[in-house]
């Protein structure tokens, strides 16, 4: 009987056999000896967890260091890796954007990539909340682009409050009559012809 379990691929499979206890890792499949404890099995889900996690992270870290050390980096970078160009930039973009110490390790890479493009103080913000939250990447970037949202359109709605008294509305209300414009609009025309004739002030 075989005495591992291949995940990720049928057939016979080839390479080094398992110890006992022991997965064996290779490029196409994880073998997985028969047998392995619940407890074995958890940690060894933990560790593909983190590698993957950590991949990105290394890749742009990587690239960063053949910028700084190496020409033509990222021509040799897709030689070795068989990634593309734009994927590669993309990792070595964020991880530019956040030092090591500024990276949550409860958070993804993917995390880091949706607020890389905000100023520094908002992505560790922004990260922490999610890390406190435990929020997905997906919901990350819904909470993010309901932000972007409100504060645009708070941006766009400009409200000016005024008390005038009971003789300035009247004298304000009449000269609107006199000119044909409903009060608001009238309000509106004096203070932009105000704002136009007033003096430029000089640096």
């Amino acid at each position: 009987m075989n005495p591992v379990v291949a995940a990720g691929r049928s057939g016979p499979q080839t390479g080094p056999s398992a110890s006992p206890g022991q997965a064996v890792r290779g490029r196409t499949a994880l073998c997985i000896p028969r047998g392995m404890s619940i407890d074995a099995w958890r940690s060894l889900g933990r560790q593909i967890q983190e590698i993957s996690s950590s991949s990105a992270w290394w890749l742009g870290d990587w690239l960063l260091y053949g910028q700084a050390e190496f020409p033509n980096r990222y021509k040799h970078a897709i030689a070795q890796t068989s990634l593309d160009y734009q994927t590669l930039r993309n990792y070595a973009w964020v991880a530019r954007r956040f030092a090591p110490h500024q990276r949550h390790e409860a958070l993804s890479f993917q995390h880091h990539a949706e607020v890389a493009g905000l100023p520094e103080e908002e992505r560790g913000q922004w990260l922490a909340r999610a890390a406190e939250q435990r929020w997905s990447r997906n919901e990350l970037r819904r909470q993010v682009r309901v932000r972007k949202e409100i504060t645009g359109a708070a941006e766009r709605a400009v409200q000016l409050k005024m008390k005038p008294d009971d003789g300035q509305r009247e004298l304000w209300q009449a000269a609107a009559v006199r000119t044909g414009k409903d009060l608001l609009t009238w309000i509106t025309t004096v203070l932009d012809d105000a704002a136009n004739s007033a003096p430029a002030i000089s640096g």
